[in-house]
């Protein structure tokens, strides 16, 4: 007997001291490490952007808790010595995948699934760390949830949910529907409003008044209704225009004096826009040949379902003929004409594009729209603010995100080579900062091989059509 208590009692100990060391190490997991960047240049995409040179910035609890103060004796330190850091990107107009669609009977659930992690990744590969979702579900709030318990690396999502006169999650042919759609919108979690092409009227109107009343800002189209009488469309509180595309539907002169009349209705509106370049550059490429696509360098990243599809299911080279190729080269001049209007006029452009649509790839695509809006004729610096500071201040998180200053967020790009001396620099990532979470070049590419080994994986799985005949089936 004195034996089996001795026996008890070495369990015990021995349990105990196996304990202890698995306690520390979970308590060391959730100490927050503090991470300081030495010597290198600060790009603060303030106001007045005034360039910090070999400086040193300490964050901590995810947040800049200094600029040139003495380094906490604990730091990781990170070389920036000849680096750049700007504010982390904000593609302002998204649309991401998500499970889906829900088919057959209840409780089936979606009958594709998305891997949110690979799908994620290519945003912060790029260094985009917040985006816009223009077509919210709940599937997006979900994706969401998962980043912000830590589940999933990924950017900040502002989540819009879309409204249209028919074929859309939420519809509304009337003014009373329309203003119970927003008060629905807002009880499910979406903090905007979009507003899309086939809302009548009298509808469009009630949705922007009510959406004013629940303290939902507004973006998206003009619907076609609109058409040659714009101006009744830009009533107080509509907030921010999609796509310069929308303009360019509302009207058959693609000249320069109309891009003014709609730079000047902006302004008085005082309603903010996308221009959404790369949409209908890549769109114009597409009608000429599919090669466009083929051969993005970052299509390997694509998810294979979308692969597929982008190739054999593109509706933009589908009939394709010389017509609509010209007419596509016409609408990429007139919104180059927009982009010129709207800057004379003074209203602000944020960076968007349309990422999800044919050949647009996340993350990938903010840094060729930069590139197109610098060819518009924004400089280098604008076109940084209009995907940084600007974006924060019409998503209203301006005192959050979007500049550098102590206090913000850690949402940081280290890069290689100045971006104010080349726009193209904006791609030439070190190193991001996620939300405080540092992943230097090596681990991005990790992230992007273990998502194009995944792609390479599963491509014969998810043919476009295939997929699509078999869910019509069930």
């Amino acid at each position: 007997m004195k034996f089996f208590y001795l026996l008890v009692l070495l369990i015990i100990f021995t349990a105990f001291n196996e304990k202890k060391p698995i306690e520390q190490a979970h308590q060391s997991s959730h100490q927050e490490i503090i991470y300081a960047i030495k010597n290198v240049n600060i790009i603060p995409m303030t106001k007045d952007n005034r360039v910090i040179k070999n400086a040193t910035i300490v964050i901590k609890d995810k947040k800049i808790l200094t600029i040139n103060k003495p380094i906490p004796n604990n730091a990781i330190i990170i070389d920036g010595k000849g680096k750049w850091l700007i504010p982390g990107l904000i593609d302002m107009h998204v649309h991401n995948l998500a499970d889906g669609p829900y088919t057959s009977y209840p409780t089936k659930g979606p009958a594709i699934h998305f891997d949110t992690q690979n799908f994620m990744t290519l945003y912060i590969a790029n260094g985009v760390t917040t985006v816009f979702e223009l077509s919210a579900r709940a599937e997006h709030i979900g994706q969401r949830n998962e980043i912000i318990r830590g589940d999933i690396i990924g950017p900040r999502i502002a989540l819009a949910g879309l409204v249209d006169g028919s074929n859309a999650n939420m519809t509304a042919t009337t003014p009373s529907d329309g203003r119970q759609t927003v008060r629905l919108a807002k009880g499910e979690g979406y903090e905007f409003i979009k507003v899309y092409s086939q809302l009548n009227k009298e509808t469009f109107k009630a949705i922007v008044d009510e959406a004013e009343k629940q303290k939902m800002k507004v973006v998206g189209h003009i619907p076609n209704e609109f058409k040659n009488n714009t101006e009744e469309a830009f009533v107080p509180h509509f907030g921010l225009v999609a796509h310069a595309e929308e303009f360019s539907n509302q009207t058959d002169k693609f000249t320069e004096k109309e891009a003014e009349k709609f730079a000047k209705i902006s302004k008085k509106n005082g309603t903010w826009l996308i221009p959404n370049l790369s949409n209908l550059v890549c769109i114009a490429k597409q009608a000429r040949s599919l090669d466009s696509v083929r051969n993005l360098e970052s299509f390997k990243y694509v998810h294979p379902l979308m692969q597929s599809k982008w190739i054999i299911s593109n509706q933009y080279n589908q009939g394709t003929n010389p017509k609509r190729v010209a007419y596509y080269d016409q609408l990429v001049d007139f919104h180059i004409k927009l982009v010129k209007a709207f800057k004379k006029e003074g209203v602000p452009m944020v960076v968007g594009t349309d990422a999800g649509t044919s050949g647009i790839v996340w993350g990938f695509s903010l840094h060729d729209e930069l590139k197109l809006l610098t060819e518009a004729g924004l400089k280098n610096e604008e076109a940084i603010a209009s995907a940084t500071r600007l974006a924060a201040e019409w998503l209203e998180i301006d005192d959050k995100i979007g500049t550098i200053e102590v206090g913000k967020f850690a949402d940081l790009i280290v890069l290689d080579k100045n971006p104010l001396e080349n726009i193209s620099n904006t791609s030439k990532i070190f190193g991001v900062f996620v939300n405080g979470k540092w992943i230097d070049k090596s681990k991005i590419n990790v992230m992007l091989s273990d998502v194009e080994r995944w792609n390479n994986a599963n491509k014969k799985i998810y043919n476009w059509k295939e997929v699509i005949k078999k869910i019509r089936e069930e």
